[in-house]
């Protein structure tokens, strides 16, 4: 992906620093896809004893994956700091509640990083899950060599995260009204599969599916994905004033878009799972001895 369309770590983390408090207002499709996530992890046998939630915004999943590996240790964590604070409030309640909570060893760790800096050790976590996370970053090389690093062999690594399909609406009702990016770009999902296995995961799956949103109109669509932090992060987005015209000509053309009298909004959405290889036993021979094998390093 060209630098001009690469976001900002430090506008994504304000974006949604700013959102945390009305998230949950405007995140109906962020519930959806973590629901459709759960279903297919029902047709995955695990029993995690450490379970890291990349990138848990305000906490929906908290909860299921709590009674889905209830003696499981939960780590939260999110790069702004108010979603996790949020998400703490929700979770902990108030009055006798809270109390219990307090004392509960169930009680979810949180950590306020980076998914492409964990600071975990190598090997740590059974499970790693991850709902709507990945898109933020660059290339998701980082973020899965990551994954991988502290991933237990045998963990698993559960994804969802957003293909190039997602809002051509409104990159359709933006086009040619000037010379910048409104809508962030998305990463094909073949081109996550190969990084999976460049970055040494096993038997990676990946599937994708539309989700279609409707709304009345342009405004409609602009003030829920503003609800979510989902701001146009992008180094060549535009920062200065967007005047009256422009955006009359932006609702015209979503307008031709209009089908059953709503405006759609589309997201394509990709699932993906793989796991950490369990560690090679070294070749031996019949006479007892090992054979080691030595690869050369790539060029950088």
């Amino acid at each position: 992906m060209s630098e001009q369309f690469h976001t900002q770590k430090s506008a994504i983390r304000a974006s949604f620093d700013k959102a945390a408090a009305h998230y949950d207002a405007a995140a109906v499709l962020q519930r959806e896809i973590v629901d459709r996530m759960f279903e297919r992890l029902e047709l995955i046998r695990l029993t995690p004893q450490r379970v890291l939630d990349a990138g848990s915004g305000t906490g929906y999943a908290v909860p299921k994956l709590q009674q889905r590996f209830g003696a499981a240790q939960l780590i939260e964590l999110d790069l702004a700091h108010s979603m996790l604070c949020v998400s703490r409030d929700k979770q902990m309640g108030s009055g006798v509640k809270k109390l219990f909570r307090q004392l509960s060893l169930r009680q979810p760790a949180q950590v306020c990083s980076d998914i492409e800096r964990l600071p975990f050790a190598d090997n740590s976590i059974d499970l790693i899950w991850s709902s709507l996370t990945l898109q933020w970053c660059n290339t998701p090389d980082a973020a899965f060599a990551e994954f991988r690093r502290v991933l237990k062999p045998g963990g698993l690594l559960m994804f969802a995260t957003l293909g190039p399909d997602t809002l051509k609406e409104l990159r359709t009702a933006f086009a040619g009204v000037d010379g910048y990016e409104h809508v962030n770009r998305f990463i094909d999902m073949h081109d996550l599969g190969d990084a999976l296995v460049q970055q040494g995961f096993a038997t990676p799956v990946m599937d994708m599916e539309y989700i279609t949103l409707t709304y009345q109109d342009a405004r409609s669509v602009m003030n829920d994905l503003k609800g979510i932090g989902a701001h146009n992060t992008m180094h060549g987005r535009r920062t200065g004033m967007f005047g009256k015209q422009a955006w009359q000509r932006v609702q015209a053309q979503y307008e031709t878009l209009r089908r059953d009298g709503k405006l759609p909004c589309t997201y394509e959405v990709v699932y993906g799972h793989a796991w950490k290889n369990e560690p090679k036993a070294p070749k031996q021979l019949a006479d007892g001895s090992q054979i080691i094998e030595f690869r050369p390093r790539a060029a950088s």
